[in-house]
Formats: structure tokens, sequence, C-alpha cells
């Protein structure tokens, strides 16, 4: 009784800390099978938790019986030696002890490798898939699925199961030995097991239905943590800290209503399972003390009938906790299932054409018309056609959207047009390898992305097996070189969350040191010296130009004055190229691009005017 206690009391503290509760559609406790899958690949661990388990629950049940053999052969013996039936007790004991111990490791590292193997499974899934899938799907809700999820997962390995196996073997062995006791009071209690399911069954669905909405809302508080904490620095600048509290408040308030009526559910489940089981263990009592004072039973009897009535009472009991706590499992479970089961978008064909050796770096864009999934009534291009010769330096230049950025998305194959065809090397992105595809390119994002890692992790991440002097000679053609050897660790400097610990130029330094680091034929340059100051930007479009001699190169900028060595420049407008040509020629046409240039460079207008 004592270790169902405590067990007992450990899981309500994990419900209390995890609150994720399952979704309508997934509330089978069939989902859990892909725990089951991932399980059996440790069959030892399985063999010796089923085992310590087996002797725990018989030991359980032995307890009983020692106090049995005590009042029945130690006490009725007129005072004789009753030391070997209380030492046989303290052996069971021991055995209860060692078992548990021996049980609760085996469990728990199950429930610990079952998550971190299906964490891992989560995870290589999560980067097979298409960026599309991201924006259709909030990221701070796949976040939610990997941790609250799998620790509900943790906790129904580790815990749950454990505790329901036991409570079974406890309720059917103890069934079994009451009924070799008394079997007419064991009758009696079976009668009883019915009228204990029912409500059971009942207020069970009820939880149910009421529980569905409660992971959602804790995504919701996820979601606005990490939004916030991430525009600290604007949520305190514009003076809205008491706003974003009083935000995050209600959201918070929402999860608490929602976890209010499932504990008050839960709450008048424990107390109609209660009142049932102990006013019929009462009961039997009665009519078992009836019997003593009779003769018809013996005090040892009806002391182990009321021992054993009491563990196979609160078996019952604690299976009604089981059970919820499985169809929490069983949702989380398939929530996991589901991305798990996701499969890419964009994918790799059955037998992908290989890519032309050695590389020549043409890209073509013919007729290609795309809107994003999220969209799809809005298109970013429109019976595009470019095709770009390799070795050539195109610049792409136009108001924000006109859909400049879409074209490095479409060459990266991060997306599939929805009519046209983009190639590379006269090859068809779907006829092959994505991964094949993106190695022949290097790229240097408008919003400079840094990792929480080091330096040299950061710029070696296009070229893991980089040597510091390649590390070095990139750093140096990007500018990065000498704020770098002043870091206090130099290449082993921490760099911050999101590079945090860097300015934004240096940040995007680092970006194209990165890319350069890369070495590929075609290079893509999405405003890269954007947060450069002007001493920086000659410096770094120095090392650029000389770089983009090797490689096909396509730029977009927002700042005309870095692109006018560029072989082509490219004028985009409504997804479509309005005008192309060279700077001087472009400025005779007396179109848009003259526009742009006579406001940037007389200074009417600020140079953001044309950014993507």
């Amino acid at each position: 009784m004592s270790e169902n206690a405590i067990e007992n009391t450990s899981a309500s503290a994990t419900e209390q800390e995890i609150t994720a509760e399952e979704k309508p559609a997934l509330k089978k406790i069939g989902n859990l099978r892909m725990v089951w899958d991932r399980a059996i690949c440790y069959p030892k661990q399985i063999f010796f938790a089923a085992l310590a388990l087996l002797f725990a629950a018989l030991a359980t049940l032995a307890i009983p019986w020692g106090f049995k053999s005590i009042v029945d052969e130690g006490f009725a013996s007129g005072g004789g030696d009753v030391a070997p039936y209380f030492q046989t007790l303290l052996v069971i004991v021991a055995v209860l002890a060692v078992a548990t111990a021996f049980r609760f490791y085996f469990v728990s590292w199950l429930g610990e490798r079952v998550v971190a193997d299906i964490r891992l499974a989560v995870q290589r899934n999560l980067l097979r898939l298409a960026p599309g899938f991201f924006e259709e799907n909030r990221p701070s809700e796949i976040a939610s699925r990997m941790t609250s999820d799998t620790a509900i997962i943790e906790q129904i390995v580790g815990t749950t199961v454990s505790v329901a196996l036991r409570n079974i073997v406890i309720g059917i062995g103890g069934i079994i030995f009451l009924f070799t006791l008394a079997p007419t009071l064991t009758a009696g209690l079976l009668l009883g097991i019915p009228v204990v399911i029912v409500p059971i069954v009942f207020i069970g669905r009820k939880l149910t239905n009421v529980s569905r909405s409660s992971q959602d809302r804790v995504a919701d508080v996820g979601a606005m943590i990490a939004e916030t904490l991430g525009a600290m620095k604007v949520v305190q600048a514009f003076g809205q800290e008491e706003r974003e509290h009083e935000r995050f408040g209600l959201a918070v308030e929402n999860t608490f209503d929602t976890a209010k009526r499932r504990i008050l559910l839960r709450a008048a489940l424990t107390a109609v399972v209660i009142a049932l089981v102990f006013t019929g263990i009462t009961l039997l009592m009665w009519r078992g003390a009836l019997g003593v004072a009779d003769g018809s039973i013996s005090g040892g009897t009806i002391a182990a009938f009321v021992l054993t009535g009491g563990l196979v009472a609160g078996s019952f009991g604690a299976l009604t906790e089981v059970y919820g706590d499985l169809l929490r499992g069983a949702g989380a479970a398939g929530r996991l299932a589901e991305l798990l089961s996701e499969e890419p978008g964009i994918a790799a064909p059955a037998n992908p054409i290989a890519l032309p050796e050695p590389p020549r770096g043409q890209i073509s864009f013919d007729n290609v018309s795309f809107a994003y999934p999220t969209r799809q009534d809005t298109a970013a291009l429109k019976n595009f056609s470019l095709t770009v010769s390799p070795g050539e330096t195109v610049a792409v230049v136009g108001p924000s959207g006109a859909g400049k950025s879409t074209l490095f998305q479409l060459a990266q194959r991060f997306y599939d047009p929805q009519s046209g065809s983009v190639r590379i090397d006269g090859v068809a992105l779907p006829s092959a390898d994505p991964a094949a595809v993106r190695e022949r390119m290097a790229l240097v994002p408008q919003d400079t992305v840094l990792f929480a890692a080091s330096a040299r992790d950061n710029l070696r991440y296009g070229k893991w097996d980089a040597t510091d002097e390649e590390i070095w000679a990139a750093a140096h053609a990007a500018n990065a070189e000498k704020f770098l050897r002043e870091l206090p660790e130099g290449l082993d400097s921490y760099m911050g969350e999101a590079g945090t610990r860097l300015s934004g130029g240096q940040r995007q330094r680092i970006a194209i040191a990165r890319a350069l680091l890369r070495k590929t034929p075609i290079l893509l340059l999405d405003e890269a010296t954007s947060a450069l100051d002007a001493e920086s930007e000659r410096l770094v479009q120095d090392a650029l130009d000389r770089l983009m001699k090797d490689r096909t190169t396509i730029v977009i900028a927002h700042r005309l004055a870095t692109i006018r060595s560029a072989d082509r420049i490219i004028v985009m407008d409504n997804g479509q190229i309005v005008e192309q040509g060279d700077h001087d020629s472009l400025i005779t046409q007396n179109g848009l691009y003259a526009k742009l240039a006579e406001l940037q460079f007389s200074g009417e207008q600020a140079p953001s005017a044309i950014a993507v």
C-alpha cells in the first residue's frame, strides 16, 4: 500500500507539471503502438523490468500471508516462538525492496531511452521537411510536441505502464488469494467491481472531452514566451512590458481554466471510486468480523483478507489513474506520430539524375509561376524566365515584394513552382537529388543566421572539415579576421544565442565568410552587405568582386552602388522582369531602375525603399 501511495503521489506531481492533453482524433490507446515499437528494441531491459515487477508484486501479496501465519500459527500457539514468522516477513519485505528498486531502474531507463529515440527520430524527420511545412505548422507547437509530449511519453513508459502492470498482477493475484481465504466474501467483493467500473467509464468520458484543448493552450503559452523573449528589445523600446504581461496572463488563465475543469472531473472520479471501494471493504470487514465471532473464519484469515482486500482495492483505484494517464499518453504519442509520418514535400526521386561533372554553374528559370503555400492567392512569380550563364554575375533589384528572394527559394528547391521549370546545369530540379543541388550553392541570407556555438563552428558550417587556415582565409576575405582575433578565445569564443554577442555587421561578415568557405560554383547573395558600414562594405565588396569572377553569382541588393559592375542587372516588379541590362543602359531607359537610382543617389529616399 505504501509503494502505491508513493507512486501515485509522484504521478500526480508529474501531472501538475505536464498539462499537455491529447486532441480528440488521437485519443486511442492504439497510438501507444508507436511507443511500444521503440521499447521492444531493448528486450533485455524489458525482461529484467518484467521479472523485477513480478517479484515485487508477489512479495506484496506475500505480506498478508505472512501476517496470517503470525496470527494463526504464532499467536495461536499460546505465545510460542513467533520469531521465525517475523523473520520470514522481513525476508519478504527485503525481496520487495530489492525488486522494487530493480523495477524502478529498468522501467525508468526504458522511459528515458524511448523518449530519447523518439526525439531523435522526430528531429531527423523534421530536418527532411521542406520550409513550406513550417509555414503551415507553428514551430512553437512543434517544440511543444518535442518537449511536453515526450515528457508525457517518458511518464507513461517510466511510471504509468509499470504501475498498471504491477497493479494488474496484484489485483489478479490478490483475488486468487482471497478465494483461497474466503470464497464467499471474495464473491461479494467481485460483485461490487462493476459498481465501481461504471462511474469510472462514465466520468472518464467526460474527462476526456474536457481535456481536449489543454495542449493547444499550453502551446499558445509556449509560443508567446518564445515570441516575447525573442523580441525583448522591441518590447522594452516601445514600453509594452505591461501589455505583454497582460497578454501572457490571459493565455495562462485560459490554460488554468481548462485545467480546472479537468481537475474537477478527476477529483469527482476519485471521490466516487474511493467511496464505492472503501464502502465495499467496510461491508466485507463487517461480514468477516461476524464470521470470526461465530468461529467460521480464523483471526489470521480475516487479517489477511482485509490486507489483501486493501491491496486489491488500491490496485483497482490506481488503475483509474492509469487509464487517464494512458489516454494522455496516447494523445501525445499520436501527435508525435504525426511528425514522424510526415513526408517531405520536396524529396529526391527514386532514381535521381546526377548533375553534370564538372559543374558549370548555369541556372535557368523557364516560364515559372509560383505562389507560397500560405499565400496561394498572391503570385510571387508570374511566367518568369531567366537564364544565368556560367560565371555570370546577375544583380536583381526591385521594390519590396517583387519576388527577388523567391528566386533563391526556388533555385535551392525549397519549393517547387506551380508551373514552369527551374534547372541547374540543364537538369530540372525535381529530377535531381535536392542535397546534390544545394551542394553546388553557397548562400548569404538577408537575415543572418548564427547558431549558439563557437565562432569556428559557425564559420565552418558550410564546410565542416575546413582547417583553421581555410577558416582564417575566408574570414580575412570577408573582413572578419580582425574582430575574430580580438575575441577572448579567438575561434573558440561562444557567439551567444543567435550571435547576440556580435554586432549586426559582424554577424553578417561571419555569414559571408561561411559562404565563401563553401567554395561552390554558384553564389547567392541576398543583400549580403546590408548591415555593413561604408568602410566594411567597401572591403567586403572588393573581396566579393574577386571571388565572384570564378562563380555564377546572383546578387540581390538594395544599394545600387554595389552592383554597378554586375554583368547584368534584372529589374523586377510584381513577380516579373520589367527591365534588364547593365547600369548605364538601364539609366538611359529612364524606367523603374532609373527612378530607383535617382531616388537613392539623390538622397531623396532611404535605401530601404527597394529592399526585399
